[in-house]
């Protein structure tokens, strides 16, 4: 598969709305009204930071984006393109899941672990091209 830059992705996630919500009629929606737009941009930049080994301002990043949008992304997960994380409030994407291409998540769901042990993989795989719906709870 090949890699893209962060803003390419950037551009992707934006994109999300407008490519599958019917109920998307201006741009300036983007900025009012899809808090799982936000909370994927935010992760991008936190991620990149976290593999680079700034770790705690990733943190804190993740963190000041779950207080805005209550959507709980570590940014150690690993997330792909075309992610639409659709009405996201209490989203929750855990430190080792890993989530495919073109995967569309709904409100509230958890991609939780089922250990507390660390250095494991303790979170879900979600595969490409797959729809998660409101309120899943998808354990380790």
């Amino acid at each position: 598969m090949k890699e893209i830059g962060l803003w390419e992705q950037i551009k992707e996630d934006f994109a999300q709305p407008i490519l599958h919500d019917p109920a998307f009629n201006s741009k300036v929606e983007l900025f009012f009204n899809y808090p799982g737009v936000w909370a994927l941009v935010n992760y991008r930049l936190a991620h990149l930071l976290h593999v680079k080994g700034f770790r705690t301002l990733a943190r804190v990043i993740m963190g000041l984006t779950q207080i805005i949008t209550n959507i709980d992304i570590h940014p150690a997960c690993t997330i792909g393109r075309r992610v639409f994380l659709d009405h996201a409030f209490g989203v929750v994407i855990g430190e080792t899941a890993i989530v495919g291409d073109d995967v569309l998540i709904y409100q509230g769901v958890t991609l939780g672990g089922v250990s507390l042990e660390r250095g494991i993989k303790r979170h879900p795989t979600i595969g490409n091209k797959t729809v998660i719906g409101s309120g899943v709870k998808v354990l380790g």
